[in-house]
């Protein structure tokens, strides 16, 4: 093995169900830091606007308060800010694989052999859910078989879930404790205007940072407040017919039924 230089592993940290926070991830945040822009940093990192962004979503939606606050420029750039937790965030993950990275140079001596590849091998799982929401739960109604379970994401928006007796108790939901709300992009309903009749348990309210369309879908980002973000993928001729567009107000429809929740 040392033919090929030294042993190396990358951390790639995860909890339960949650997307994982890699090397890749906190590149970014260090290189949004540096240069202020998020556009610059996906250059500098090979990657696309629309991915870069993808990503920034993504870790905001993880934590508690944003990691990088940014106001979308599109791809001549706006203006972004590393906030001090993702600085802190992106130190404790340099420290944790400058620790790593010692570990390894001491279990190289020791291992050879495919039994080395077969116990450094990914056992993590991905989930398919393009929204992943992390926030705390503030009220849980008990029910004979189903129990309606009520997640605050930021202030002022919170998310309702149903899931069974049993798998309340499986998970040990309490009030006080942290879970990731899973929903996928296409159970998440847009409408606009005021005086909404519907039967979707969630109706959440905010404005559309961006649209992407596609031949037969359009992906719709909104803003929801708190440093979260909802993606909505409906039809292409939904979103012409209610003419989506950057900064309108509108709300997100999903059925508690559509939402899981995942723990550590």
């Amino acid at each position: 093995m040392a033919e090929d230089g030294p042993l190396t592993a990358a951390i790639a940290l995860k909890r339960g169900h949650s997307p994982r926070v890699g090397l890749a991830r906190v590149a970014l945040i260090e290189a949004v830091d540096e240069l202020g822009s998020i556009s610059a940093a996906a250059r500098r990192l090979g990657l696309s606007y629309k991915g870069a962004w993808e990503v920034v979503q993504a870790l905001n939606n993880l934590f508690e308060a944003p990691l990088i606050e940014a106001a979308p420029g599109g791809k001549a750039g706006g203006a972004a800010r590393v906030s001090p937790r993702g600085r802190e965030v992106a130190a404790a993950f340099r420290r944790l694989q400058h620790e790593l990275d010692d570990v390894m140079a001491r279990l190289e001596l020791g291992l050879s052999g495919s039994a080395a590849q077969d116990l450094f091998w990914s056992l993590g799982m991905r989930t398919s859910a393009r929204n992943a929401l992390r926030g705390e739960i503030v009220r849980i109604t008990p029910g004979a078989v189903n129990q309606e379970v009520i997640l605050r994401l930021a202030e002022g928006v919170e998310v309702a879930a149903v899931l069974t007796r049993r798998s309340v108790e499986d998970l040990g939901l309490k009030v006080g404790a942290p879970a990731i709300a899973l929903i996928k992009s296409s159970f998440v309903l847009l409408a606009k205007g005021e005086g909404l009749r519907t039967s979707a348990r969630n109706q959440i309210a905010g404005h559309v940072l961006a649209r992407e369309d596609g031949a037969v879908n359009s992906e719709v980002l909104v803003d929801i407040g708190g440093g979260k973000t909802l993606t909505a993928t409906v039809t292409h001729t939904s979103a012409e017919s209610l003419q989506i567009a950057r900064g309108d107000a509108v709300t997100a429809l999903i059925k508690a039924q559509h939402v899981i929740l995942a723990v550590e």
